[in-house]
This record gives structure tokens, C-alpha cells and sequence, in this order.
């Protein structure tokens, strides 16, 4: 059994970015239903020339603390700066990425990295180990599907986020 105050890490690539949204919405569904505790999640696409771009709905991806920072902490590892197309700035993005980054060896980063094909979308889904059921029992359709628990604490990860935002008092 996964670890309450663990971090859980869904990708599965899509062959298309509606195809991504709709199981992007299924996880938005099982937080509503209280299936899922704190979590962040976002579509990536990865276009014709490489570039990689992160697509989030902002208002739905308000799960708990992280407020968008978690996914984007990850894209930030995942690829070089050069191909993200999308502009990742912000202290709780570079506060999360500190701490991720601890927590997930190099061969994990390349594998997750080369998930994504050109002209493919992906699914990033992060967040307490106790998502882990939620997604597998969800049966998400995803063609392909990386999964790991990342060796960090997510109150680290929370606390690092909103000191980064000037939350802590």
C-alpha cells in the first residue's frame, strides 16, 4: 500500500490532445467525488518541430496547495528548457522542482521525457501516493503509461510551494 504522504507520478500518452482532455476530465471527475486527495495535472503536447507545450485548465488544477506549480515543476525536469514552448516562471515552480528532482533518479527522467512522441499528447498527472488507485481503478486510455513513486515527501513538496508563494506564516 502506497505511502499517505507520498508523490505519485501518472504520464500516458495520447494520440491526439482531445484524446488526453477526456481522460484529463475523468481525473477532474474523481476529485469531485473525493476519490483523490491533492494532486496537479495538465495536457502536454509535443507539436511538429518538438516543441513541448502545457495546456491547463487554471481554475481546475486549484487541487489543494499546489495551484498549477506541481505539473509544471515537472515539465520543467522532464524536457530541456530550449523545447518547452510554454513559458514555466515562478518561484513555486522552481521551489517544487528543487524537491521533485531529489525524488526521481536520471533514468527515470529520460524514460519519462521520451514518453512523448512528436505530434503526441500526454496526460501529467501528479500528486499524494493515494491518487495511485483512484487513476488505475479509473482505467484511464491511455496508449502508453509510465507510473512511479517518487522518493519525496508531498508535505514537502506543499510546504516548498507555498513558502515559494509567500503562503507559510
Amino acid at each position: 500500500m502506497a505511502e499517505a504522504d507520498g508523490v505519485f507520478l501518472f504520464i500516458g500518452t495520447y494520440p491526439s490532445e482531445a484524446a488526453a482532455r477526456v481522460d484529463y476530465d475523468v481525473v477532474k471527475e474523481l476529485h469531485s467525488a473525493g476519490a483523490v486527495g491533492t494532486y496537479d495535472a495538465g495536457v502536454v503536447t509535443k507539436d511538429d518541430k518538438g516543441k513541448v507545450h502545457v495546456n491547463k485548465d487554471e481554475m481546475a488544477t486549484r487541487h489543494g496547495g499546489w495551484g498549477g506549480a506541481a505539473a509544471g515543476a515537472v515539465v520543467g525536469l522532464l524536457f530541456p528548457p530550449a523545447v518547452i514552448g510554454t513559458a514555466l516562471v515562478g518561484g513555486a515552480i522552481g521551489a517544487a522542482s528543487g524537491h521533485l528532482s531529489r525524488g526521481i533518479s536520471r533514468s527515470d527522467v529520460k524514460e519519462l521525457g521520451d514518453i512523448i512522441d512528436e505530434g503526441q499528447a500526454a496526460l501529467l498527472v501528479i500528486g499524494e501516493t493515494t491518487i495511485q488507485k483512484a487513476i488505475d481503478k479509473a482505467e484511464l486510455k491511455a496508449e502508453k503509461r509510465v507510473a512511479k513513486e517518487l522518493d519525496v515527501k508531498a508535505s514537502d513538496v506543499d510546504a516548498a510551494i507555498k513558502g515559494a508563494a509567500g503562503e507559510v506564516s
